[in-house]
């Protein structure tokens, strides 16, 4: 039997990118690149500096902002989403604490903290009231964001995501455990890793252009994450517990449920829906990384648009 070979970086991300992997497109200035909103830094007031990508949308239509999973980046979560939502809202997908290019702080991660960025950077680009759309750890912020600032928060959208990761979900206390001596470690070696990190910024800096493939493109995302401020996010997602005051949320809300996710069960999810009044449910057929396939762009308008009529 002949050995198994191990799969290469870029059929890896292929993978992970779901059922097609998207062409380049052609920009004003006759440069290919990626079919993802090239995006901005803004900086916060007292925080720090984060990452925004964003599509005006038409004159006048509601804001939906759009909050990646653990280990993505606004333009990786929502790379299927832009175009389509881009067509009836303005649509705002920054970079959240330690992920991508999202702020730096040499501080304990909270989603508490990343909520709180949020309402900062809705101050900045004076949005006003948004539809908050979480996937998976972002659902657990969208949450923060209402129970914080609620009148921030016009409506929710909860994907593949829940109101209580203690259950239903494939994390558990020897999990727990776990990162937090991984988090730990990653504390204690962090200087070590200052050096790499700063060549790698100024190999960016040199390139003339981002690339032009939608795969190379990704891993260069990825490349970009905070190792200790990753391994801090996953243990508070391991630890959030909404149940007391979840059935609280009084804006309009629609949980888009992934029937075939063994990361966040559907049953949990549906717990989730179930918590809050009048919440619509949308059922798509997928696993975790539903929101990397191309079907996946159609029942997230519809779950945004129910909620942006509902909040009108």
């Amino acid at each position: 039997m002949p050995p198994r070979r191990t799969p290469s970086g870029a059929e890896v991300l292929r993978l992970l990118t779901g059922d097609l992997v998207p062409a380049p497109v052609r920009g004003p200035d006759g440069r290919y690149r990626p079919p993802i909103p090239v995006g901005r830094r803004v900086e916060l007031p007292g925080r720090g500096t984060t990452f925004v990508r964003e599509v005006p949308g038409p004159l006048g239509a509601p804001t939906v902002l759009l909050l990646h999973g653990w280990m993505a980046s606004g333009g990786l979560n929502w790379f299927r989403t832009f175009e389509t939502l881009g067509q009836e809202f303005r649509v705002v997908a920054p970079d959240l604490r330690g992920h991508g290019r999202g702020l730096r702080s040499r501080r304990h991660v909270r989603l508490s903290d990343s909520a709180d960025d949020l309402a900062a950077l809705l101050d900045e680009l004076g949005t006003g009231p948004v539809v908050a759309a979480g996937y998976s750890m972002g659902g657990p912020i969208a949450q923060l964001l209402w129970h914080r600032h609620p009148k921030q928060v016009s409506g929710l959208v909860l994907c593949a995501t829940a109101a209580d990761f203690q259950r239903g979900t494939v994390a558990g206390r020897s999990f727990d455990a776990w990162l937090a001596g991984l988090a730990g470690a990653a504390r204690l070696t962090e200087p070590l890793a200052a050096l790499p990190a700063t060549g790698a910024r100024l190999l960016r800096r040199a390139r003339a252009h981002r690339p032009a493939g939608f795969l190379e493109w990704a891993a260069e995302e990825l490349r970009r994450h905070d190792v200790r401020m990753l391994v801090e996010s996953a243990r508070m997602i391991t630890r959030y517990d909404a149940t007391g005051w979840i059935r609280e949320v009084d804006v309009p809300t629609s949980v888009v449920i992934t029937t075939r996710d063994r990361v966040v069960m559907p049953a949990t999810q549906g717990e989730l829906a179930a918590a809050i009044p009048r919440t619509r449910v949308v059922e798509h057929v997928g696993g975790h990384l539903a929101c990397s396939r191309s079907t996946f762009a159609a029942p997230m308008l519809e779950a945004c648009r129910d909620v942006a009529w509902h909040a009108a």
